[in-house]
């Protein structure tokens, strides 16, 4: 075997004591250095979490102007977003413990994660299909909104389940109508609809229905009344496209159980909460906008199964008191997703491979 000159071996060394000495800086600086995007993203984060926190103030002082005190039993933290157990307007069963766990005002932060993730930059369009039964998380998506310089376009239904926003005296229009007066966003509905089974509150009790369809006409806001899920569906898709007026939608954001958007087929029960990765889709008379979004390549953000949710992105379950804005595992998560990570993983790896090549050589 050819010996290797002391010279050469002196060489060889100092190399690998080098290259050993730039890969821990690299690892030093990946470590304490954060990109500056990951900072910066999560700057947005929090910003959003305050704008949902103001929101949801502004909501409680409307309802309490109106002589409703917040329930503490139900809503201990007395945000005014938790509805009653039943209602004219209730459709079906709802979870308290879920409802409540959404009005953590760092669901915004969350939705401004997911929005990041799925690729959407400042002015984008996004549309979104929201249920009443999470008020919170619609004001989440649009505190997420307004933190990242974009205009949700919104077909909101207003028939909720449980613990929703299912009060006569105070459902998603007056909530809507109160953030509007007090400045903290404006982001009407292109579109209105009952919601419920067929969405057409076919859940409701009759006097339930005939009140929303008087507050949406008195609303002057469309309103979608299809019983036929195809139709329904083409309904919405073309008033978002009319509404983002020649804007390429980049994102779809789902809120609760809609009928509309959720469709008829089993699968969509199969979907993660979050930035869903749908691969699969149902056949086409069975399908709600969610597949639909999918169909056309838009990315799908599924803001259902809470807990889930709360569990996957470092968030808490049905916390007393509400974190403050900046609280929770979701603004690590905003550092770990930057290339930063990525970067340093593949400089590592390739100091160590050469590390291995003069290793061989010296051999």
């Amino acid at each position: 075997m050819r010996r290797v000159p002391k010279a050469d071996s002196g060489k060889y060394g100092r190399t690998i004591l080098l290259l050993f000495l730039v890969s821990l800086v690299f690892l030093l600086l990946v470590r304490f250095f954060p990109f500056r995007k990951g900072e910066a993203l999560q700057r947005q984060m929090l910003q959003a979490a305050e704008f949902m926190e103001e929101a949801v103030a502004a909501v409680k002082k409307c309802q309490m102007g109106k002589g409703l005190i917040p329930d503490r039993s139900s809503d201990p933290n007395q945000t005014g977003l938790i509805g009653l157990e039943h209602s004219p307007l209730t459709t079906s069963i709802g979870n308290l413990e879920a409802k409540r766990t959404t009005t953590n005002p760092n669901f915004a932060a969350l939705v401004v994660l997911l929005l990041k993730e799925a690729g959407v930059g400042p002015g984008d369009g996004i549309v979104v299909g929201a249920s009443s039964s999470f008020p919170a998380l619609i004001i989440a998506v649009q505190a997420a909104a307004k933190a990242l310089d974009l205009e949700p376009l919104m077909i909101c239904s207003l028939g909720a389940s449980q613990w929703g926003a299912n009060r006569p005296d105070f459902h998603w229009l007056d909530m809507q109508n109160c953030l509007s007066d007090s400045g903290v966003f404006n982001f009407l509905p292109v579109a209105l609809s009952l919601g419920g089974e067929g969405d057409t509150g076919e859940d409701m009790s009759p006097e339930g229905r005939a009140f929303l369809i008087e507050e949406m006409e008195a609303s002057g806001i469309p309103f979608i009344q299809e019983p036929d899920l195809g139709r329904n569906v083409e309904a919405r898709i073309q008033r978002f496209e009319e509404s983002a007026g020649g804007k390429k939608i980049k994102a779809f954001i789902n809120i609760g159980g809609s009928w509309a958007n959720m469709g008829l087929d089993s699968s969509v029960l199969e979907l993660k909460p979050g930035l869903s990765r749908i691969k699969q889709l149902p056949p086409r008379e069975k399908r709600g906008v969610i597949f639909e979004m999918a169909e056309r390549g838009i990315p799908v953000i599924h803001l259902l199964y809470i807990k889930g949710l709360v569990e996957r992105y470092g968030l808490s379950w049905d916390p007393v008191p509400l974190p403050d804005p900046g609280r929770g595992g979701v603004y690590q998560l905003a550092r770990e997703k930057q290339p930063g990570f990525l970067f340093f993983s593949a400089g590592y790896f390739l100091l160590a491979g050469l590390l291995l090549v003069f290793r061989n050589r010296l051999r």
